[in-house]
């Protein structure tokens, strides 16, 4: 499994994607899972070797994700816990077609026709 880290962190904002992506990794880790890990910002718990099995600090663009994706042939690519930054970029992974070309699931897609990775967005404020 791929997890798309948040990428840059300004201060004051981002580090629960940090501490969410961390305990993602620990938690899918303990699953048995194989994780590979990209993020930019190389100052992040998340970055850290020994969390995930490959930890890549690399730009956050579509290129470099597709040269991940083709060497590490993830099943499933987890963005949900990366923030905006990771959710757009795996929208843009999905209408590149390069989901579809190395085999790779998007975790929390919906299983309908749409090619389009559905992202849930909440107005009420009891979310």
């Amino acid at each position: 499994m791929l997890l798309i880290g948040s990428g840059p962190i300004v201060i004051g904002q981002a580090c629960e994607f940090d501490y969410s992506g961390t305990q993602a990794v620990k938690a899918l880790r303990e699953e048995g899972l194989r994780l590979v890990l990209v993020n930019s910002n190389p100052a992040t718990i998340m970055t850290d070797p020994d969390l995930a099995d490959r930890t890549y600090i690399e730009p956050m663009t579509v290129a470099v994700l597709t040269k991940i994706i083709e060497r590490e042939r993830p099943d499933a690519i987890l963005p949900t816990v990366g923030g905006q930054t990771a959710l757009n970029l795996a929208i843009e992974l999905a209408e590149a077609g390069v989901l579809d070309r190395f085999s790779a699931n998007l975790s929390g897609r919906s299983s309908g026709r749409s090619r389009r990775p559905r992202i849930a967005t909440c107005s009420s404020r009891r979310c």
